[in-house]
């Protein structure tokens, strides 16, 4: 391992990345319109399900990520409101559908690729193909999380120029009244469900960098509401413009469709830009994701939960082990479908957002005077009220889903099970070097973070209040350093 150089994600560079953990555009919204019958649905689904869902997981993340700014991100939220067994069982679990979720998109590179190229859809040439892509994001994510940030930045630059075009075109050709049809007959509402699902979670995911953003107190609320905009913009504004546009049928509304419609409004250029915005959007949704899963396995570790060689940083400062463990996890699913993977990753990660929401209201009624730098300006019964509705919704995903997935979800929970208590027994009789590194009274993180609370200007008393917050967080990461 070289040396450690840690560099500071900022808040445009965290947008983006906030973008393509959540998004990167409207690729993959095509089942949407499919699944609903029709363009009605799925729109009124986009407008509405930021409201019950990505603004309540958003805020939420704001207050437990600027509460904790850790790598370790929800686990620590889990392991301080109901204890580390469930901390880490909410690890292992987000950070499975997170690899699972990060198989789809060299697959989909390629898939878009093939449009242009047919010899992406031979074997000969595809698995081939997979590991080369595979290896290159990772050696990407290797050489630094500001890297990832700068190129998720242009990616997403990129990725939505051509819709903002097709948008302008689409203008003099939109009849409002397309807007309002369905055919309920034809919905199917896993489908459609999944969808909506799948392209308006993982709010929470940035939360495992909180250790690397520059002023996170400030920076994480600001970059959040930044890429709430973006992400609701980018699927509103390109679905508005096709559906107002064009006279489709449901049916014709697959994976790629986006590409006809550019070519139907404005020609074979913008077709095979919007093909190769969607080939490049995958990069960059690849590289957010793979980051996020390294760091908070990196995260993990320096809280102890995981052996201590996951912690260690290359000379870029990013977590190499952490990188190669997730990537390994990539190649390995990559060979399921595409609403297989959907559907598992959603399972998993409903589960994992219901006992976040658990531990939000749980840390706001048992530790009222927790430092908050971020606080969601609500009184503990209406903050309780707002994680309902999205509460609501992601037991519906659940309860949608095949008796596959919930085959597979039990398997993967039952093997979290069995881990941990294999983990704390390898750390107590230290076959396994594990540490525990807890934060630092002195670090700018903190100092910035119980600063901001209350702007205090008076040394001594600011020194306290800091002393006596890191105090419960300590407290935290001890009792999880503790084995079984």
């Amino acid at each position: 391992m070289g040396e450690e150089r840690k560099v500071s994600v900022t808040i445009l560079p965290l947008i983006a990345i906030i973008f393509y953990e959540v998004s990167g555009g409207p690729f993959g919204v095509e089942d949407s319109v499919r699944g609903g019958g029709g363009p009605l649905l799925s729109l009124l689904g986009f407008f509405f399900f930021p409201l019950i869902w990505s603004i309540p997981e958003a805020l939420v993340t704001a207050e437990l990520a600027t509460t904790f700014p850790q790598n370790a991100g929800y686990v620590i939220w889990i392991s301080s409101a109901f204890g580390p067994f469930w901390g880490f069982q909410e690890g292992f679990w987000k950070w499975f559908s997170g690899v699972m979720d990060n198989a789809l998109y060299p697959v989909l590179f390629l898939d878009y690729l093939a449009l242009s190229f047919p010899i992406f859809l031979r074997t000969s040439a595809r698995i081939p193909s997979l590991f080369l892509i595979t290896l290159s994001l990772t050696f990407l994510n290797y050489r630094g999380l500001h890297i990832v940030g700068l190129s998720a930045l242009f990616l997403a630059v990129f990725s939505l120029s051509p819709f903002l075009i097709m948008a302008l075109l689409s203008i003099p050709h939109i009849r409002p009244s397309r807007w309002l049809l369905v055919d309920f007959r034809n919905v199917n509402w896993r489908r459609y469900f999944n969808t909506m699902f799948w392209n308006l979670n993982y709010w929470d995911k940035a939360s495992t960098l909180a250790g690397e953003v520059e002023n996170p107190s400030k920076t994480f609320p600001k970059a959040l509401a930044g890429g709430l905009v973006l992400v609701v913009s980018s699927y509103l504004i390109p679905l508005l413009a096709a559906t107002g546009a064009l006279n489709s049928s449901p049916s014709e509304w697959a994976d790629g469709y986006f590409a006809q419609v550019g070519m139907l409004i404005g020609g074979s250029w913008l077709k095979l830009w919007i093909q190769a915005a969607a080939a490049m959007s995958n990069l960059g949704l690849f590289e957010a994701e793979m980051s996020s899963d390294a760091f908070q396995l990196q995260g993990m570790s320096k809280i102890g939960m995981l052996p201590a060689v996951f912690a260690s940083r290359s000379k870029y400062g990013t977590p190499t082990v952490s990188i190669l463990f997730s990537a390994t996890g990539v190649i390995f699913l990559s060979w399921l479908s595409f609403q297989q993977i959907i559907e598992f990753l959603n399972f998993l990660y409903a589960i994992g957002m219901l006992l976040e929401f658990a531990a939000f209201i749980t840390l706001r009624v048992k530790k009222p005077n927790l430092c908050r730098p971020y606080r969601v300006p609500l009184g503990t019964f209406w903050a309780t009220t707002l994680c309902v509705p999205p509460a609501f919704l992601l037991i519906l995903v659940m309860c949608l889903a095949s008796l596959r997935t919930f085959f597979v979800s039990g398997a993967v929970i039952l093997l979290g099970f069995i881990l941990y208590p294999i983990l704390a027994q390898a750390k107590s009789k230290n076959w396994i070097l594990f540490e525990v590194e807890p934060p630092s009274i002195d670090s700018p993180g903190w100092q910035q973070c119980h600063s901001d609370v209350s702007e205090l200007t008076d040394t001594n008393r600011e020194n306290k209040v800091v002393e006596l917050c890191v105090e419960e967080e300590l407290s935290l990461l001890q009792s999880d350093s503790k084995p079984s």
